[in-house]
Protein backbone atom coordinates (compact mmCIF):
# COMPACT_ATOMS: atom_id res chain seq x y z
CA UNK A 1 0.00 0.00 0.00
CA UNK A 2 0.89 3.54 -0.59
CA UNK A 3 1.14 6.24 1.79
CA UNK A 4 1.71 10.21 1.02
CA UNK A 5 2.12 12.60 3.51
CA UNK A 6 1.68 16.54 2.47
CA UNK A 7 2.11 19.72 4.70
CA UNK A 8 2.37 19.24 8.10
CA UNK A 9 2.21 15.61 8.12
CA UNK A 10 4.79 15.59 5.74
CA UNK A 11 7.04 17.05 8.68
CA UNK A 12 6.34 14.80 11.22
CA UNK A 13 6.94 12.15 9.22
CA UNK A 14 10.03 13.26 7.36
CA UNK A 15 8.83 11.47 4.01
CA UNK A 16 6.88 12.31 1.47
CA UNK A 17 5.50 8.86 0.87
CA UNK A 18 6.13 5.14 1.52
CA UNK A 19 4.95 1.80 0.81
CA UNK A 20 3.86 0.05 3.79
CA UNK A 21 1.85 -3.15 4.71
CA UNK A 22 -1.97 -2.46 4.25
CA UNK A 23 -3.28 -2.90 8.08
CA UNK A 24 -6.94 -4.21 7.93
CA UNK A 25 -8.78 -0.61 8.14
CA UNK A 26 -7.93 3.40 8.10
CA UNK A 27 -8.35 3.06 11.67
CA UNK A 28 -5.72 0.45 12.27
CA UNK A 29 -3.16 2.86 10.31
CA UNK A 30 -3.70 5.59 11.99
CA UNK A 31 -2.88 4.03 15.44
CA UNK A 32 0.19 2.77 13.77
CA UNK A 33 1.27 5.86 12.57
CA UNK A 34 0.67 7.60 15.75
CA UNK A 35 2.83 4.92 17.21
CA UNK A 36 5.41 4.90 15.16
CA UNK A 37 5.89 8.99 14.70
CA UNK A 38 4.59 9.77 18.66
CA UNK A 39 2.92 12.77 20.17
CA UNK A 40 2.66 15.28 17.47
CA UNK A 41 1.63 12.80 14.73
CA UNK A 42 -1.29 11.11 17.62
CA UNK A 43 -2.72 15.29 17.96
CA UNK A 44 -3.07 15.64 14.66
CA UNK A 45 -5.11 12.84 13.27
CA UNK A 46 -7.45 11.87 16.15
CA UNK A 47 -9.53 14.21 18.78
CA UNK A 48 -8.42 15.18 21.83
CA UNK A 49 -10.32 12.19 23.34
CA UNK A 50 -8.57 9.75 20.79
CA UNK A 51 -12.07 8.15 19.27
CA UNK A 52 -12.17 9.51 16.61
CA UNK A 53 -10.53 11.07 13.77
CA UNK A 54 -9.41 14.64 14.51
CA UNK A 55 -10.97 17.35 12.14
CA UNK A 56 -7.63 18.39 10.95
CA UNK A 57 -7.19 15.44 9.43
CA UNK A 58 -8.55 14.42 5.70
CA UNK A 59 -7.88 10.98 4.65
CA UNK A 60 -8.39 10.45 1.45
CA UNK A 61 -8.22 6.17 -0.07
CA UNK A 62 -7.49 6.36 -3.57
CA UNK A 63 -8.56 9.39 -3.79
CA UNK A 64 -11.85 9.63 -2.59
CA UNK A 65 -12.58 10.88 1.36
CA UNK A 66 -13.10 8.53 3.76
CA UNK A 67 -15.49 10.63 6.01
CA UNK A 68 -18.00 10.04 2.24
CA UNK A 69 -16.91 6.35 2.70
CA UNK A 70 -17.17 4.16 5.89
CA UNK A 71 -15.06 7.01 8.19
CA UNK A 72 -12.73 5.33 10.27
CA UNK A 73 -13.81 1.56 9.19
CA UNK A 74 -12.65 1.74 5.68
CA UNK A 75 -11.59 -1.25 5.00
CA UNK A 76 -7.63 -1.02 3.33
CA UNK A 77 -6.01 -3.47 0.95
CA UNK A 78 -2.37 -3.58 -0.70
CA UNK A 79 -2.92 -2.14 -3.77
CA UNK A 80 -4.59 1.25 -2.17
CA UNK A 81 -3.05 4.94 -2.10
CA UNK A 82 -3.72 6.54 1.10
CA UNK A 83 -3.06 10.20 1.24
CA UNK A 84 -3.05 12.60 4.51
CA UNK A 85 -3.51 16.07 4.42
CA UNK A 86 -4.02 19.08 7.05
CA UNK A 87 -7.28 20.60 7.09
CA UNK A 88 -6.12 24.37 4.76
CA UNK A 89 -7.62 27.46 5.70
CA UNK A 90 -6.86 30.64 3.89
CA UNK A 91 -8.65 33.99 2.58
Amino acid sequence: MKLKFFATYRTIANCMEREISAPGDVWSLLQALAEEYGAQMRAKLFTPDGGDIGMDAIILVNGMNVAHLKGKSTELSEGDTVAIFPMVAGG
